[in-house]
C-alpha cells in the first residue's frame, strides 16, 4: 500500500485509471494520552518537562501566556496572509498559474483547509515544535495536494546510507514510514540538519517563569485579602476571644478581588494603618514586564507589536514594522521558499519554477510616500524614468496592462512622434 492508500485514497479509478484527488482522510490532530508509549509523553519526558521554576512548559501551556500567543499568532498570521505564488524563473511578473502546485500553494492544499489555514498551522508548528511536516499527494512527478502531519507524532530518522525517512504514528495506531520524497518538511533553527529546534523549548525557563508569575497573580486575586493596611490594638490592651472570632469572620468575608478595598469594622478600639506600596509589589510588576521582553527577544518580535511599550503609534511604528519584516519574517520567507523548491518541485522543474512571497505590502510606507516614490520612478515631471508601469503594478500585486502608454527612455523612443526644433 502506498501513501495514497493509508491516507485514505482508494487507488486508481477502475474506469479511467486516474488517481482520485477528492476526500482524503485527515491525518491525526488529536492530543489524547494513548498509554506509556504515547509519543507525546515520550517527547515530554525527553525534553525534561518541568523547568527550574516548577512550571511545565508544553506548546499548549506556553500558548496560555499572552506574550507567547501574540508572538506565535503574529508570525503565523503574517506568513499565512501574504500571497505565495509560483513563478517561472526569470519572469517574476508572470505567475505559473497553469502549474498544479500554484493552486496548492495559493488556494487549496487539501480538501479541508484553505491556503491561509494550512500555512498558519504549518508555521505555528515550526515555531512551537521546530518542524512542520506535510505528506505529498502527487500525480506523476507533480504535487497536487499537501496533508499536514502532526510533528509530535513524527520521527525523523537518518539511515546508514544517509537517506532520511519519516515515521508517522496516526491516532488510531500503527506506524507509517515515508521516504523523504513523499514529505514536505519545513525546518526551524537547527543544530543537526535533521530536526528544527522549538523556540518554546529554547525559551522554556523564561516562559516557565512567566507562567508562574501569572499563576501567583491569579492566586493573589483568588485567595488574597486586599485591605491595604493593618489593624493595631492600643498598647497594653488585648483583643478578646469573642471579638477575635467576629473580626476573623469579617476578614474572611472580604477575601478575593471582588471585595477589594471594602471597609472593615474594627473591634474594641482597634486602629487601621494603611500600607504604602511595597517593594515586593513593584518587583512583581517589573518581573512580568521583563518576562514579556524575554519572550519577545526569542521570537524576534518588537515590543510595541506586543502592546507593552510606551512608544507612541506615530511615524516610528512604520520603522519597527519594517524591522519586524526584515529580521523577524524574512528568514521564514526564505525557509518556506527554499523548502518548496527542494520538496515540491521535481528535478526538471527546479530550473524553471520558484515560489515567492509578496511581502511588499508589509514594507510599503504610507500611500503618500508610495505615490511620491512611484512618481519619481515613472518620470511624472518629465525626468528620465527608471521604472515601468508594469513594475509598479507588479509591486502592487496588479496584472500588467497593454493599454498604458509606454514611457520614454525605456527603449521606446522610436514610437514617439518626431520632434521639431
Amino acid at each position: 500500500m502506498g501513501i495514497l492508500g493509508w491516507l485514505g485514497f482508494s487507488g486508481r479509478d477502475a474506469g479511467t485509471g486516474a488517481v482520485p484527488v477528492a476526500q482524503p482522510q485527515a491525518l491525526d490532530q488529536g492530543q489524547l494520552f494513548d498509554g506509556i508509549s504515547d509519543p507525546y509523553l515520550l517527547q515530554f519526558l525527553r525534553d525534561g518537562g518541568v523547568t527550574q521554576s516548577g512550571a511545565s512548559v508544553t506548546p499548549d501551556s506556553a500558548l496560555k501566556n499572552t506574550a507567547v500567543f501574540r508572538c506565535v499568532s503574529l508570525i503565523s498570521y503574517s506568513i499565512a496572509m501574504l500571497p505565495l505564488h509560483l513563478h517561472r524563473d526569470g519572469q517574476q511578473l508572470e505567475k505559473a498559474t497553469d502549474h498544479p502546485l500554484f493552486r496548492v500553494l495559493h488556494r487549496k492544499p487539501n480538501d479541508w483547509q484553505t491556503a491561509f489555514e494550512f500555512r498558519q498551522l504549518m508555521q505555528t508548528w515550526a515555531l512551537t515544535e521546530g518542524d512542520a511536516f506535510a505528506a505529498k499527494v502527487r500525480r506523476g512527478d507533480q504535487v497536487i495536494g499537501l496533508l499536514p502531519m502532526d510533528p509530535r507524532r513524527t520521527v525523523v530518522e537518518q539511515r546508514d546510507d544517509l537517506s532520511v525517512v519519516y515515521k508517522f504514528t496516526p491516532k488510531n495506531g500503527g506506524q507509517r514510514t515515508l521516504p523523504a520524497r513523499d514529505v514536505f518538511h519545513l525546518r526551524g533553527f537547527t543544530t543537526d540538519g535533521l530536526r528544527g529546534r522549538s523556540l518554546l523549548k529554547q525559551a522554556a525557563e523564561a516562559i516557565g517563569l512567566a507562567l508562574q508569575i501569572e499563576r501567583a497573580a491569579a492566586r493573589l486575586f483568588r485567595n488574597g485579602m486586599i485591605v491595604g493596611g493593618e489593624l493595631r490594638m492600643a498598647q497594653g490592651k488585648k483583643l478578646s476571644q469573642e471579638a477575635y472570632e467576629r473580626l476573623k469572620a469579617s476578614m474572611e468575608e472580604r477575601e478575593g478581588a471582588a471585595n477589594a478595598h471594602r471597609w472593615l469594622i474594627t473591634e474594641e478600639g482597634m486602629e487601621a494603618h494603611p500600607f504604602s506600596q511595597t517593594a515586593q509589589g513593584s518587583q512583581h510588576h517589573e518581573m512580568r514586564g521583563h518576562q514579556v521582553e524575554e519572550v519577545a527577544r526569542v521570537f524576534g518580535v518588537p515590543r510595541p507589536l506586543l502592546m507593552v511599550d510606551d512608544t507612541s503609534w506615530g511615524s516610528g511604528i512604520d520603522v519597527l514594522g519594517q524591522m519586524f519584516v526584515r529580521y523577524g519574517l524574512n528568514p521564514w520567507f526564505e525557509a518556506w521558499e527554499q523548502a518548496i523548491w527542494r520538496c515540491l518541485l521535481s528535478d526538471r522543474e527546479q530550473d524553471e519554477y520558484y515560489a515567492k512571497f509578496n511581502a511588499a505590502a508589509l514594507l510599503r510606507g504610507s500611500m503618500k510616500d508610495q505615490a511620491e516614490f512611484f512618481a519619481k520612478g515613472l518620470s511624472v515631471n518629465n525626468q528620465q524614468p527608471w521604472l515601468h508601469q508594469d513594475e509598479v503594478r507588479g509591486w502592487m500585486d496588479l496584472a500588467p496592462r497593454d493599454d498604458l502608454p509606454k514611457p520614454i527612455g525605456k527603449g521606446n523612443e522610436k514610437d514617439e512622434p518626431a520632434r521639431t526644433a
